[in-house]
């Protein structure tokens, strides 16, 4: 990839601040949007403003509205390769898609769903919730010591044949670690149980073909890949529309109404997207997927991995930071996690933000049961660099100096190693 011509596409990185131009990386929380993607959404509003969907407008802007919203769909099938475009839903984002599979699927009382134990809340609260309110069972498949899947305890936790659904993160926004999903889908499938993907951290950055995985739900967010905020999609493949209830009801998703009888619904996706629609996000969708082609996913993850590899070898010489996950590069894709185990050091995010407009992520990540689960100090932070197509090697030896001199500060100096584990 020519990352300098890349980079000419995504105006907020000519910027300045203090003489320095950013340095960001924080784009497993939300990525920057290329001119083209900017360009196919300020053309629906300067163009063709009008309302889209089925019974609505018929005029030349709303038909022109319906094709390219429609085209965007197709657009995000191919990414994703799915058989078929009615297999594409919009959504918000991730967590809506999940939510969507959570409120829709035939669940009953006692059936058991599974999840890891290093879920974003996106796929554990929906689960939580319809185990308080419907009295299904959640159950967690533990990962290994190195966050790793266990395929054992998997196999263990299917022998119970109220397993309903198995709902996995692909790609951990904490670490960047890849679940064998093939292998995964392949076991649940031999037991007769489907398997929801959360793609938010793995279609931004690898190919994924829902068809070779078998996949039978995949959620995930444009935002993290290029695209506008608050437009997602999910894949649903197609038998399983059968036996999906509703979920949100109303506008634009039924073909005729009375007030005697109940309502005839329009067919999928169409009856799973109620109401007036994000008609520019949607285009913008597409924009962004057709951008991410032309790059080409293999070539993103290969640069991403790249750049995790420089930056994990400079991190290892500080007895400060322990990187979180294993100790691989290649197992980590675009994310390097890490805690800082000095007092003070809890503020490193802000002060690479200070010294060099490095843009980071530190906290929870979202993931707050991991770290009460597995004990982590409140004295320690988590500090995550989440790297995407338009990150260099350059800014990558930035944080790195940044990191280096913030440590090398006399307040930092004589202060102990903290545990990063409770007692």
């Amino acid at each position: 990839m020519d990352v300098n011509r890349i980079r000419a596409d995504f105006e907020p990185l000519a910027r300045e601040r203090n003489g320095k131009p950013p340095i960001y990386f924080d784009n497993g929380c939300m990525t920057l949007r290329p001119r083209p993607v900017i360009d196919a959404m300020c053309a629906y509003y300067t163009q063709f403003p009008a309302c889209g969907g089925a019974g609505r407008s018929h005029h030349w802007f709303a038909q022109e509205t319906n094709e390219r919203v429609e085209a965007a769909r197709e657009s995000i099938r191919r990414f994703v390769n799915a058989a078929h475009s009615d297999e594409i839903l919009f959504t918000r984002n991730t967590t809506e898609g999940i939510n969507l599979v959570a409120r829709t699927f035939p669940f009953q009382k006692g059936d058991v769903i599974l999840t890891t134990d290093k879920e974003h809340n996106s796929n554990l609260v929906p689960w939580q919730y319809l185990a308080a309110r419907i009295g299904v069972e959640h159950r967690v498949v533990p990962v290994r010591p190195d966050n790793t899947f266990d395929l054992d305890a998997l196999e263990l936790a299917l022998k119970d044949p109220r397993v309903k659904l198995a709902a996995f993160g692909h790609v951990s926004n904490l670490d960047g670690v890849e679940i064998p999903a093939q292998e995964i889908i392949r076991m649940c499938h031999a037991r007769g149980v489907p398997v929801l993907l959360d793609g938010a951290q793995s279609v931004p950055h690898q190919r994924v073909d829902v068809q070779a995985l078998g996949v039978d739900y995949l959620a995930f967010s444009l935002h993290k890949m290029c695209g506008p905020s608050g437009v997602g999609a999910l894949y649903v493949r197609r038998e399983h529309f059968a036996r999906m209830d509703n979920f949100l009801v109303g506008g634009d998703t039924i073909r005729d109404t009375w007030v005697d009888r109940p309502p005839d619904f329009l067919p999928p996706p169409y009856k799973y997207e109620a109401g007036l629609q994000d008609y520019g996000g949607r285009i913008g969708a597409g924009a962004a997927v057709e951008y991410l082609e032309r790059l080409g996913m293999r070539a993103i993850h290969e640069h991403e991995v790249a750049l995790n590899r420089y930056l994990t070898q400079g991190l290892a010489q500080f007895e400060e930071l322990e990187i979180i996950g294993p100790p691989e590069p290649e197992k980590r894709g675009s994310i390097v996690c890490f805690f800082t185990k000095k007092p003070g050091l809890g503020l490193l995010a802000d002060m690479l933000d200070e010294r060099s407009n490095i843009m980071v992520r530190s906290g929870m990540f979202c993931v707050n049961s991991w770290f009460n689960a597995h004990r982590i100090s409140r004295n320690v932070t988590a500090v995550r660099v989440s790297l995407y197509m338009y990150n260099t090697l350059d800014e990558c030896k930035v944080f790195l100096d940044t990191v280096r001199e913030i440590l090398a500060e006399p307040m930092f100096e004589g202060l102990p190693i903290l545990p990063v584990r409770e007692p």
